[in-house]
């Protein structure tokens, strides 16, 4: 009976582990951008005017699109706060972008 115990209690103790882990792993790829850096996305492009890019066929702006390497990212400037973090204008619209992943993390309207 006490040798049943030690296992169960052992096997919860290794699940628990792995669960924590998959937990933390889903935290830190998550990514916030506040208010506060939102207003000041729009202010820094609205004053840069980049010139608006063009998607390669089959590729749409939303989160969770994977950019391809031909499109051109941008830098933030320092006093925007996500340094992070790339962007790209489309027909009036914000997209930041992990420059990693060239993963789409939000969309801004702009215009």
């Amino acid at each position: 009976m006490k040798r049943a115990l030690v296992t169960v209690a052992a096997f919860a103790l290794l699940t628990g582990s792995a669960f924590a882990q998959a937990t933390t792993t889903t935290t830190t790829t998550t990514t916030t951008i506040t208010t506060e850096q939102e207003a000041k996305i729009k202010e820094y492009v609205v004053k840069e005017k980049p010139a608006t890019a063009e998607l390669p066929s089959g590729v749409t702006l939303e989160v969770g699109a994977t950019l391809p390497q031909e499109v051109t990212l941008h830098e933030f400037g320092p006093d925007v706060g996500v340094t992070q973090y790339r962007y790209v204008v489309v027909n009036g619209r914000t997209a930041v972008v992990d420059p990693v992943e060239r993963k789409v993390i939000r969309i801004i309207e702009t215009q």
